[in-house]
């Protein structure tokens, strides 16, 4: 392969990564989450939120923990064994930057742990709370 068809790979290569194929960003689903809520999201609340035991949800995932772990740099465990993704951003930036994705994980582990889907309110503390790590 010469140089320029080389240079044609690695370019599509990067198009094609999760980083690249990003409709939106951490930082801008906070905003839609806070203007959706009409408060501020909190690091804080969101960390509490993560860390609480539920009982409204399924009883083997009382917690977002877990699935996730307790330290979010860290790759987690589905119940099947799969691993997950690290959810901190300052180790795995390309996590929240595509809506539908996070739309999609919301509304499923939001039901699993909660019993319920999250309220804005919460999605924004808990992207405050990831941003925070």
């Amino acid at each position: 392969m010469n140089m320029k068809n080389t240079l044609i790979l690695l370019a599509g290569l990067a198009l094609a990564s999760p980083l690249a194929a990003g409709d939106t960003s951490p930082a801008r689903l906070l905003e839609q989450f806070e203007a959706a809520a009409g408060t501020s999201g909190s690091a804080e609340r969101g960390r509490a939120l993560f860390t609480a035991r539920h009982s409204g949800g399924k009883p083997d995932t009382p917690s977002c923990t877990t699935c996730h772990g307790t330290d979010l740099r860290a790759f987690g465990k589905t119940r099947a064994g799969k691993p997950i993704e690290p959810m901190a951003l300052s180790v795995n930036p390309a996590r929240l930057t595509d809506s539908k994705k996070a739309a999609k994980w919301f509304r499923r582990n939001c039901k699993s742990v909660l019993g319920r889907e999250c309220t804005a309110a919460e999605k924004a503390d808990v992207v405050a709370y990831l941003m925070s790590i």
